[in-house]
């Protein structure tokens, strides 16, 4: 399934297991680089919440006992979503955290999503890295609009990638977002443009990926 796809296993991850103190915590956080990292029980299955290196600072500058159980400055306990959570449900879920944990089938920790693996399969899913332009096509919202748009250009060229961005309560247009592919050139480009704007798709951004390759 594709959340799995991008879960990092805990295996392959460093933790803190609940009976440790502040002090152990920071060390392992140091020791790491990681700002934050899953506090598990004991056995290494029971997921406890995050324990962030930021905070450990804080508690010792304030001259706070460094003796205590990690679990005292424990955050986002019922931050996490599980194996078989509908892919949208992490971006919900994920929001300011630099991972969110992932459970699996028993509610056992299976590992995290991280905020820069989310970003690179999007990344990957808008083939901008073998597309020439991204057209942004401004649509009323009407029914069969997207059918409309995507038989205009397909009589030009194929279709690497479409993201579409719904409209927020009280918007009356979408944004639709056409990866175009790496052999559409400039005069290709000028004549979709042209087509969808005789059908009144207006096309208010065109992105060059070409040219950013570039920079």
């Amino acid at each position: 399934m594709l959340l799995k796809s991008l879960v990092k296993p805990k295996e392959r991850l460093v933790t803190v297991k609940e009976s440790a103190t502040l002090e152990e915590a920071l060390t392992i956080l140091e020791d790491s680089g990681y700002r934050c990292v899953p506090i598990l029980d004991e056995t290494g299955t029971i997921f406890r919440g995050n324990i962030y290196k930021m905070h450990i600072y804080r508690h010792k500058s304030r001259g706070g006992d460094m003796t205590l159980p990690v679990t005292t400055l424990l955050k986002n306990a019922t931050k996490f979503i599980n194996v078989n959570s509908a892919f949208f449900q992490v971006f919900f879920s994920i929001k300011d955290l630099p991972f969110i944990a992932v459970l699996d089938e028993r509610n056992n920790f299976y590992g995290i999503v991280t905020h820069t693996r989310l970003l690179d399969m999007l990344s990957q899913s808008w083939n901008v890295n073998v597309g020439s332009y991204v057209l942004t096509v401004v649509a009323s919202g009407e029914r069969g609009d997207l059918e409309e748009i995507a038989k205009i250009i397909t009589k030009y060229t194929a279709i690497a990638s479409v993201i579409s961005l719904d409209a927020q309560e009280g918007e009356l247009v979408h944004r639709i977002m056409f990866t175009l592919p790496a052999d559409v050139d400039q005069d290709r480009l000028n004549r979709i443009i042209a087509a969808l704007e005789r059908k009144e798709f207006r096309v208010p951004e065109v992105e060059n990926l070409q040219e950013e390759d570039g920079i």
